[in-house]
């Protein structure tokens, strides 16, 4: 559907009761009889997994897969597939800077990109009454995938110019992939860069928030936002660069206190955080899930710009019960302090 999103972040802002929006789309699998390898091959199960997950619950938007390794997959990384955890990346395929050099830059639509397009394109025609937001993966994150994450830390110090020369590539890609999505009728996407909250602040910003940035100024508009997302543990120290990147929509993990960093976070600026998807959603009981949940959102819900939300992707076979507990909690907590 489309939707004013500028106005959608205002309108969420303002509102004294606000749903949740966990990163829910993967534990669709255990309505659905099928598994993680089946999902991420076929654009009508996706579409179906959103709806089903549209339909059993009142989140805020429609999220679909948080799927880290397509990106790296179509430019031939090669990636380890299961049948019930999310796919990851193996090995690196950029080594030196003629690697980098060499690097080609793949259309969309290789490898499975075609998939998750279609898979919004067919989900916006099943979901009504809330945004959809597709996934990517965000320009560090997918350099380090690249060169292998360990490595991507150290060359961000001895080989500088190599990193950039990848990032500059991956970058144009994510562009015109999240282009591809804004077509097939996404209202945004959620940008995930994990990888970025591992690095000092000022390298975050050279290697991460300044091609973040380029990405939203090239795709960001009235109809169409960026969801930053970031689980690492040194977004606090980063949270400057992380707001001059400007993304409306700021979505943290777990390894932060969101009680910490909600005072830096502009009124205007959604931040979004951070129940434990793996010690809670997946490995808790309801009782832990609600109690997290309400916890967080009594540190939290005091700023208007604050949405209770899952600290990253709800791994696959997490327990409903615990997802339902969550959303049990988050209208148990404004039903308390109407």
């Amino acid at each position: 559907m489309k939707c004013n999103m500028k106005q959608w972040v205002a309108d969420t802002i303002n509102q004294p009761v606000k749903k949740g929006m966990p990163i829910l789309s993967f534990p669709a699998i255990q309505k659905m009889n099928i598994t993680v390898k089946d999902l991420i091959s076929s654009s009508d199960l996706q579409a179906r997994a959103m709806q089903i997950v549209a339909k059993n619950t009142d989140a805020a938007a429609s999220v679909s897969l948080m799927d880290l390794s397509v990106e790296a997959e179509c430019f031939g990384s090669s990636i380890r597939v299961s049948e019930e955890e999310v796919p990851t990346v193996i090995g690196s395929i950029v080594n030196s800077e003629e690697d980098a050099d060499a690097l080609l830059i793949p259309e969309i639509g290789t490898g499975r990109t075609s998939i998750y397009i279609e898979a919004i394109e067919k989900a916006a025609k099943l979901i009504e009454g809330r945004p959809i937001l597709a996934g990517a993966i965000g320009p560090f994150s997918l350099a380090g995938r690249l060169m292998d994450v360990s490595e991507a830390m150290i060359y961000c110090y001895e080989e500088p110019d190599m990193v950039h020369t990848v990032l500059k590539k991956v970058t144009k890609f994510i562009i015109n992939y999240c282009k591809e999505y804004k077509k097939a009728g996404a209202n945004g996407i959620v940008l995930a860069e994990p990888l970025a909250g591992l690095l000092s602040p000022s390298l975050a910003e050279e290697f991460s928030a300044d091609y973040v940035k380029q990405i939203v100024d090239a795709v960001q508009d009235d109809e169409f936002i960026i969801v930053y997302h970031n689980c690492g543990n040194c977004t606090i120290q980063q949270i400057d660069s992380i707001i001059a990147t400007g993304s409306p929509f700021l979505h943290f993990g777990n390894a932060i206190d969101m009680a910490e960093i909600m005072p830096h976070i502009p009124a205007d600026v959604i931040a979004a955080g951070n129940v434990d998807p793996a010690g809670q959603f997946k490995n808790g009981t309801m009782e832990s899930v609600k109690a997290a949940t309400k916890e967080i959102m009594e540190k939290c819900c005091k700023y208007p710009n604050f949405v209770i939300s899952s600290g990253c992707d709800i791994p696959p076979l997490s327990k409903w019960e615990n997802i339902d507990a969550f959303f049990e909690a988050v209208h148990e907590y404004y039903q308390a302090n109407a």
